[in-house]
């Protein structure tokens, strides 16, 4: 577990944009259960999440279209919240950082670490925003 004073700030680039943080299994459960479309951000404290994740998310956010819900677990902190919501991922291994969307509750679009690390924010958000066009 990392300590809660090396990643508020690393949360706060998400919760500062919206972003509901989930810490248990419920949070999870309830949060993927909601009508419509919901992004899950598994935030991380890697330098691809600082440089490529996170700022690919909070851009992603302008577009026209964008998920009913968003919402972040934390790698290396959040455990229950996590595992609860890589379960939902399958077929996809785990990684960190990943950013999934849902449409009502069903995975429909997946963002794994190999897709975010060494890559731009600005691709990050325009995949994102790709997917938020059709299915938000």
């Amino acid at each position: 577990m990392y300590p809660a004073e090396l990643v508020k700030p690393m949360r706060e680039d998400l919760t500062n944009v919206g972003f509901e943080e989930l810490h248990t299994t419920e949070a999870v459960e309830n949060a993927l259960a909601k009508e419509g479309t919901t992004l899950v951000v598994v935030n991380s404290v890697c330098g691809c999440a600082a440089a490529n994740a996170r700022p690919g998310a909070r851009t992603s956010l302008d577009n026209a279209k964008k998920p009913d819900h968003i919402v972040t677990v934390f790698a290396g902190v959040d455990k229950e919240a996590v595992n609860a919501a890589r379960a939902h991922m399958v077929p996809f291994p785990p990684s960190s950082p990943c950013m999934a969307l849902f449409k009502d509750g069903e995975l429909v679009h997946m963002l794994e670490r190999h897709h975010i690390e060494g890559r731009p924010a600005e691709l990050i958000a325009e995949n994102l925003k790709d997917a938020y066009n059709e299915y938000c």
